[in-house]
């Protein structure tokens, strides 16, 4: 009995050899069939999605717009065709390739790359990610790059946990944010990042783009016939405000749902490009725009509340971005208002991000409030002319000597710098606070940059320094 089943199983037995050998081959076979049906349903998807997503750069030579960055010979370029790119932080508004610039990193390293949302993500999948980096530098020598989308949003716990891998090495950060870094994330992380900031792009830029999204068949809307009128291009190209994003949002919508004529052509109208982004195309001119916006500034500086509402009013109605008009607020407030009245400013910055978060009409309540505050504020330029005289001296003047000895940095100097810290006199030993002694370098001790007005808060300003004893 023995022996029969010992003859039965050795057929079993070479076939489980014959399979286990072939069992590459087979499953090679397999995915070359799965493939052959896989491959309409590859294309299919890649159809579906976003055309902003589909027309992604690969590459540095088709990255748009960011030239101060990318540009040839720059830093980062070097760094990236190197392979040697430290931690860093791109910032900037959204739709200005932060995203993709990231993405070219993570196919041209020879590293590896982990990708985390800061929005998702917690501590453990940080640790783990930090444990793969380590894993991949001890047993492969590979670096590791953690690419973390809205890193502004990590928590002082998130940072925490990531900061000794930064450190260390461990790890080569790569945070995208569209808030300040600065203010919005945790300093011990931005210490030890390059921050790159990313700029809105040019009319001229995004133009470029959708042109070159109409013409390509792969990617793009080329199979479709497209005949965009070059207003309605220049619509979308301007009121996109400068994210590419929403310019091919805005163009995809417009291709997909403009019935085409009887030969299958799409013809793409201003009308079309204003339906689709949901903005009107100004009703004047170039030169009449600006006419308008410097008859809206000239309004504020002259106090004419009723003429500034008017103007502003006038150019959000013929087509012109209300973020527009909260910009050019913002620097009135800082420079026609000035010391004058200081909380002008901080009205206006309000009035630009409550727009920025509310949107049209509504936004526009807390804009006008503003623009009627600055027009009624007090008004001084002292600060501004001051600005401009410091930034000359800057320019022109070699202060070969530096700052004055006592006013220098001791902790680490030697003993003749921190002799001389001593002659340094603390204002706050002093009556009011205040104490005379020199401050700017020895061939600018006698600038006088800032005059206050007898007006508004610069009144205040006059008081004060009369009362500080101050001679100037």
């Amino acid at each position: 009995m023995h022996n029969y089943a010992q003859k039965m199983t050795l057929p079993l037995r070479r076939d489980c050899r014959f399979f286990t050998r072939a069992r590459p081959v087979i499953l090679n076979f397999l995915r070359y069939i799965m493939d052959l049906f896989d491959f309409d349903a590859g294309a299919e998807a890649r159809n579906s999605k976003p055309l902003a997503e589909r027309m992604r750069a690969n590459n540095l030579n088709e990255f748009i717009g960011q030239r101060h960055i990318v540009s040839e010979g720059s830093l980062l370029r070097r760094a990236i065709a190197l392979d040697r790119l430290g931690s860093c932080i791109f910032w900037g508004p959204p739709g200005t390739g932060k995203t993709t610039l990231a993405n070219i990193i993570a196919s041209t390293t020879h590293g590896e790359f982990i990708r985390l949302n800061a929005v998702q993500a917690g501590v453990a999948d940080v640790k783990k990610a930090v444990e793969q980096a380590r894993d991949n530098l001890r047993m492969f020598g590979k670096r590791t790059y953690l690419m973390l989308d809205e890193c502004h949003r990590f928590n002082k716990t998130q940072s925490d946990s990531l900061l000794p891998a930064i450190e260390q090495g461990t790890v080569i950060f790569i945070g995208s944010t569209t808030e300040n870094p600065y203010s919005a994330m945790t300093p011990a992380i931005v210490s030890r990042c390059r921050v790159f900031e990313f700029k809105r792009l040019s009319e001229q830029d995004i133009r470029g783009a959708l042109v070159k999204a109409l013409s390509d068949k792969r990617r793009g809307l080329g199979n479709y016939v497209v005949h965009a009128e070059d207003a309605a291009l220049d619509h979308i190209s301007r009121t996109a405000g400068g994210d590419l994003r929403t310019a091919y949002n805005a163009l995809e919508l417009a291709v997909l749902t403009t019935p085409p004529q009887e030969d299958g052509s799409i013809t793409l109208t201003l009308h079309d490009a204003e339906q689709s982004i949901q903005r009107k195309s100004m009703s004047f001119g170039e030169d009449e725009y600006y006419d308008y916006l410097s008859a809206f500034c000239k309004s504020l500086r002259g106090s004419d509340s009723n003429a500034a509402l008017y103007y502003a009013m006038r150019l959000i109605e013929g087509g012109c971005d209300p973020m527009t008009i909260a910009r050019r607020l913002v620097v009135q407030s800082a420079g026609g208002v000035g010391m004058a009245g200081p909380q002008a400013m901080v009205v206006a910055t309000s009035a630009m991000c409550a727009f920025e978060k509310i949107g049209y009409p509504e936004g526009l309540i807390p804009l006008s409030n503003a623009i009627v505050y600055v027009c009624e504020a007090p008004k001084s330029n002292a600060a501004c002319a001051a600005y401009h005289a410091a930034m000359e001296d800057a320019k022109t003047v070699r202060d070969d000597d530096g700052v004055p000895p006592y006013l220098k940095d001791n902790t680490f100097g030697d003993a003749a710098t921190k002799a001389q810290s001593k002659n340094y006199r603390y204002p706050h030993n002093y009556a009011n606070g205040y104490v005379e002694q020199q401050y700017l370098p020895d061939k600018l001790k006698d600038r006088v940059y800032y005059t206050p007005k007898d007006i508004g808060f610069e009144r205040t300003v006059m008081r004060i320094r009369r009362e500080k004893g101050k001679n100037k």
